[in-house]
């Protein structure tokens, strides 16, 4: 499977990343992946390549562009439980940092750079993300409905929230396809009230299903919280949501 790094132009400096698409030659639909809070490394690019390898340009960028480049922490092959303290005392900053402001100056580059690209076809991508990438994923479709026509987020980060530019609260601008796969204890019944009665308000076609006996991150091979059912449900959901947009 073809892969490659890349540079790409944003209002701050470049942002490298990493992008995997099929063999065969022509053009396919575009997909922009954000990555969860570990940032870019090994094991999101190997979910890229297997993505690609259904038939889809796959782009992950490095959302932490301004502190490093990727990978962005030193992180042990296996996270463990015990790793995530000390981990996330190096990852906060760096997620505080990343306002919503720098979120939507990011986003419009890279579905500018993504659409670019020789081996993507017309018309509007995908955009995906896993725990913080599924918040970066829904603002990217809703500040650009008419570039983003199918949305999944897995394990996701605070979708859901009581501050001004909660993701929830732009959903009436949102034109994609949506999939949100929780882990058990994601989002509490009252924010899954909430963000389903937004999706229903703005007409969205919409899943949000909690995949049985996951805990959060339960799609990241190289965690403790891997999940191998809960992984493979989650393949299932995206291929179908991004067949169901771009392939019927």
């Amino acid at each position: 499977m073809p892969s490659t790094t890349l540079s790409i132009p944003t209002p701050d400096g470049r942002s490298d990343a990493f992008a995997a698409y099929p063999e065969e030659g022509g053009t396919h639909p575009g997909v922009l992946l954000y990555p969860d809070a570990f940032g870019p490394r090994p094991v999101l690019w190997d979910m890229a390549r297997e993505l690609a390898d259904h038939g889809y340009y796959v782009l992950v960028p490095n959302v932490f562009h301004r502190h490093r480049p990727a990978p962005v922490f030193d992180l042990p092959d296996h996270i463990t439980a015990e790793d995530r303290p000390a981990l996330f005392g190096q990852i906060m900053p760096l997620i505080e940092a990343h306002t919503t402001e720098r979120a939507l100056s990011d986003a419009g580059a890279y579905l500018d750079f993504l659409t670019a690209q020789p081996e993507v076809g017309a018309g509007p991508v995908a955009a995906i993300g896993y725990c913080m990438g599924a918040v970066l994923a829904m603002r990217t479709a809703t500040a650009h409905p008419d570039r983003v026509a199918a949305v999944a987020g897995f394990h996701p980060g605070a979708l859901v929230t009581d501050q001004a530019d909660s993701p929830h609260r732009r959903i009436p601008d949102l034109a994609a396809k949506v999939h949100l796969g929780l882990a058990e204890g994601d989002m509490t019944p009252e924010a899954i009230t909430e963000i389903s009665h937004a999706f229903d308000a703005a007409g969205v076609d919409y899943s949000c299903e909690i995949y049985p006996g996951t805990v959060h991150g339960y799609t990241m091979s190289d965690t403790d919280a891997f999940d191998a059912a809960g992984s493979q449900r989650h393949w299932e959901r995206l291929l179908a949501l991004l067949e169901n947009t771009f392939k019927a």
